[in-house]
């Protein structure tokens, strides 16, 4: 009954034109996907309706819960979960609800923990056992938007090598075999028959499609609008019309909740722009000699006893554009053929202060301490990260995507759980592939040991706004080449 009164009143309103009064949704104008195509809709506009849907604490007028779907997108009996419980979700009111350590958009304490795929159990479950789910803490989205195009740029690298060597195979008539690399990153190998045939059991930290997927802890995700239709769903009980709508499930209620159309195309579109536009993390070297100091030796230290070989700590991107929708996106997710032009815009450009680093051969540097790549850190006396059961997206459960350290200096806890409260419990929990990096810190004297963590302390999401990517505490530009060099002399 409550859910056809809520529907008649929205209903009502919207046919009328009248401005409501009293309850009612937290977006009102929802933004259409023709329009943004048709280029009526400018960047500052989208944006500004991203930072909205993130913050939003939709209600039921919104069209918040499930009762008739799970997280995952399949039928159940209706009514029959709670409308919020904190395992199986919808377990949060807003995006920013756990993305806002620092700022918005950015990582999480421990009590926002997630239970990935605990969203799919039905009947629901309360328990916060491994059996059931993954408890996963939550990752900032800063500098999300270079990080897909490299996914993207680095994903064609791949896919361009498997082409080359399958055309070898089929030309030459014997079986070949090529290493797959990208940016000096190593994926392994595959094979190729002369029959067009592949062999990808030598591929390595990506999925046998080649496809990087850098979202999520796991890296089972490939673009920032695929994570967005997957958490509205899952956290809020948000649907969106391209994965639930009427084309797709023959109805525009796919969730029985009494609200139709809950999130158009247009406001996945702004949700992603908004997250692709945010700011680059940057690094805060402060005044203080001593604390500089450390931090430029830190980094040296860094670099040699390998922590740099998985936190690579330069990558680079061909060009300076963003552009939505990503030609990876799986069903259920807008697809290139879908929009006439896709959205566009220049990361060194447009967006939140501080922007990309623009490169001088027109693309951007991209300083994410990242490999893009998923590694196993676990060994027979070393096994922290290993404590997951639950397979995601067939990735086998100790492996993880290399975490991203420009913004670790202000994003604690740290590992996937948030159960590591300083950066030094971090680094000694690496075992694995890891191993022989975790030991040498290790072995380092405490004084070299302290520089290193005071470098990865610099790194952090600066205040929004910010014009340089260095900066010092009060927010001045510094120039690190110029420092480091000025200290040697002294």
């Amino acid at each position: 009954m409550q859910t056809r009164i809520i529907a008649a009143i929205i209903g009502s309103v919207a046919a009328s034109g009248a401005l409501a009064i009293g309850d009612g949704p937290v977006i009102e104008e929802h933004l259409d996907q023709a329009q943004i195509e048709a280029g009526a809709v400018d960047f500052d506009t989208v944006f500004a309706a991203g930072a909205k849907l993130f913050s939003a604490k939709f209600n039921t007028f919104d069209g918040q819960s499930r009762p008739g779907t799970t997280g995952g997108g399949a039928p159940r009996v209706h009514g029959s979960a709670p409308r919020f419980i904190r395992t199986s979700a919808p377990d949060a009111n807003s995006c920013a609800g756990c993305h806002n350590d620092p700022v918005i958009g950015a990582a999480g304490d421990i009590v926002a923990n997630v239970f990935v795929l605990a969203q799919t159990l039905d009947p629901v479950t309360e328990s916060v056992s491994a059996e059931f789910s993954n408890n996963r803490n939550t990752l900032g989205m800063h500098g999300a938007g270079q990080i897909e195009m490299l996914a993207r740029q680095m994903t064609n690298d791949l896919l361009d090598i498997r082409d080359a060597v399958v055309a070898d195979a089929a030309g030459s008539g014997q079986s070949k075999t090529a290493t797959l690399e990208s940016q000096g990153v190593f994926f392994g190998s595959i094979t190729a028959a002369p029959d067009g045939t592949l062999d990808t059991s030598a591929v390595e930290g990506v999925n046998a499609d080649l496809i990087i997927r850098p979202f999520h802890q796991k890296g089972a995700v490939i673009s920032l609008r695929e994570f967005t239709n997957n958490a509205m769903n899952h956290h809020h009980g948000m649907q969106s019309t391209e994965r639930f709508g009427v084309e797709r499930t023959g109805t525009n209620d796919f969730d029985g909740d009494g609200v139709i159309d809950e999130l158009t195309v247009g406001d996945i579109t702004a949700t992603t722009i908004w997250q692709a536009a945010l700011a680059t993390p940057g690094q805060v070297i402060p005044n203080d000699f001593e604390t500089a100091f450390a931090i430029l030796k830190g980094e040296r230290h860094f670099d040699r006893i390998g922590c740099a070989d998985c936190h690579v700590s330069e990558l680079k991107l061909n060009d300076t554009l963003f552009s939505e929708p990503n030609p990876f996106n799986p069903d259920g997710n807008l697809q290139p053929a879908d929009v006439t032009v896709p959205f566009v815009f220049d990361m060194t450009q447009q967006g939140q202060k501080p922007l990309a680093e623009a490169s001088a051969d027109g693309g951007i540097i991209v300083r994410a301490y990242t490999d893009m790549k998923r590694h196993n850190l676990c060994d027979d006396d070393i096994n922290h990260y290993c404590n997951e059961q639950v397979v995601q997206g067939g990735i086998p459960t100790e492996d993880f995507l290399t975490r991203k350290l420009w913004d670790v200096g202000n994003t604690a806890p740290y590992g996937h759980v948030g159960d590591l409260t300083t950066l030094t419990e971090a680094i000694e929990a690496h075992g694995g592939e890891a191993r022989q990096s975790r030991d040498a810190f290790v072995g380092m004297a405490p004084a070299k040991q302290d520089e290193l963590i005071e470098f990865l302390k610099s790194l952090q999401i600066l205040p929004t706004g910010t014009e340089s990517l260095v900066v010092d505490e009060t927010g001045k530009a510094v120039n690190k080449k110029a420092l480091a060099k000025a200290m040697l002399a002294r």
